[in-house]
C-alpha cells in the first residue's frame, strides 16, 4: 500500500506540479487512498444498497432528517460567511487570483475550503437516507455524478490550489446550499410543507451559480494572474458538465410536463409532500405510498 501510494503522488506531481505545503498533515489530505475507498465504497452502497432493501421495509428517518438537514445548512452558512470575510479581509481579485498573495486571509480561506472538502464526505448520507427510504428513484445519474465527483475535485484541490481563484464556487454552492438544506429541513416538518414555494428557484439558482462560475473561472483565463490556468479549464468543463445535466434535469421536471407536474405538485402539498430539487426530490410521498399496506417500521 505503501508503494502504491508513493507512486501516486510521484505521477500527481509529475502531472500537477509540486503540493501546497500550507495543507500537509491535514485531516485526509496527505494521501489520496482514504478519498478514493470512500468514493469506491459510496458507489457500491449506490448499487448494492437497493438490492438490500428490496424486500424490506423502508425507514422513515423523519427525525435525523431534521437534525441533518439543520447541521449542513448552519455548516454552509458558516462557511458562506467566512468565505465571504476572508475574500474581503483578503482584498481578492474578482478577475484572477493567485494563491499566495493574502497572507493570513488565504489561510483563513484554506481552513474554510477544508470544512467545504469534508462537508461532500457527509453530504454521501444524502443518497444513503435515499436507500434507507426506498426512494431509489431519487437517485439519479446528475445525483450520483454530483456527490462522487465533488469529494474527489475537492481533495486535488485543497492539495494543489487550496485557496486564491478557487474560492469563488465554493463561495455560491455553500449558499445555495444554505437555502438547499434549510428546504430539505423544513420539509421534514409535516406542518411547514404547505409554506414551501421556492423548490423551482433552487435549481434556477444553482444553474445560475454554475454560469456565474464559468463567468469568473474566464475572467482568469483572460487576465491571467499566477494562478494555474489547467485548474482553470477544468473548472469551466466540469461546470459546462452540471449545466448539462441540470438542464436536463429542469426541462424534465417542470417544462417537459409542465401541466401534470402543476396538478402533481398541488396534489401532492395537499398530501403532505414536497417534490425535486437539486437533481432528486425530497418528498415523504414516495415513502407513505409504500407503505400503505404494510407496518412501517419504527426507527
Amino acid at each position: 500500500m505503501e508503494h502504491f501510494d508513493a507512486s501516486l503522488s510521484t505521477y500527481f506531481k509529475a502531472l500537477l506540479g509540486p503540493r501546497d505545503t500550507r495543507v500537509k498533515g491535514w485531516f485526509l489530505l496527505d494521501n489520496y487512498i482514504p478519498t478514493l475507498v470512500c468514493s469506491i465504497i459510496y458507489l457500491l452502497i449506490v448499487w448494492l444498497g437497493p438490492k438490500y432493501m428490496k424486500n424490506r421495509q423502508p425507514f422513515s428517518c423523519r427525525g435525523i432528517l431534521v437534525v441533518y438537514n439543520l447541521g449542513l445548512t448552519l455548516l454552509s452558512l458558516y462557511m458562506f460567511c467566512e468565505l465571504v470575510t476572508g475574500v474581503w479581509e483578503g482584498r481578492y481579485n474578482f478577475f484572477c487570483q493567485g494563491t499566495r498573495s493574502a497572507g493570513e486571509s488565504d489561510m483563513k480561506i484554506i481552513r474554510v475550503l477544508w470544512w467545504y472538502y469534508f462537508s461532500k464526505l457527509i453530504e454521501f448520507m444524502d443518497t444513503f437516507f435515499f436507500i434507507l427510504r426506498k426512494n431509489n428513484h431519487q437517485i439519479t445519474v446528475l445525483h450520483v455524478y454530483h456527490h462522487a465527483s465533488m469529494l474527489n475535485i475537492w481533495w486535488f484541490v485543497m492539495n494543489w490550489v487550496p485557496c486564491g481563484h478557487s474560492y469563488f464556487g465554493a463561495t455560491l454552492n455553500s449558499f445555495i446550499h444554505v437555502l438547499m438544506y434549510s428546504y430539505y429541513g423544513l420539509s421534514s416538518v409535516p406542518s411547514m410543507r404547505p409554506y414551501l414555494w421556492w423548490k423551482k428557484y433552487i435549481t434556477q439558482g444553482q444553474l445560475l451559480q454554475f454560469v456565474l462560475t464559468i463567468i469568473q473561472t474566464s475572467c482568469g483565463v483572460i487576465w491571467p494572474c499566477t494562478f494555474p490556468l489547467g485548474w482553470l479549464y477544468f473548472q469551466i468543463g466540469y461546470m459546462i458538465s452540471l449545466i448539462t445535466l441540470f438542464t436536463n434535469f429542469y426541462i424534465q421536471t417542470y417544462n417537459k410536463k409542465g401541466a401534470s407536474r402543476r396538478k402533481d405538485h398541488l396534489k401532492d402539498h395537499q398530501n403532505g409532500s414536497v417534490t425535486a430539487v437539486n437533481g432528486h426530490t425530497n418528498s415523504f410521498s414516495a415513502l407513505e405510498n409504500n407503505v400503505k399496506p404494510r407496518k412501517q417500521r419504527k426507527d
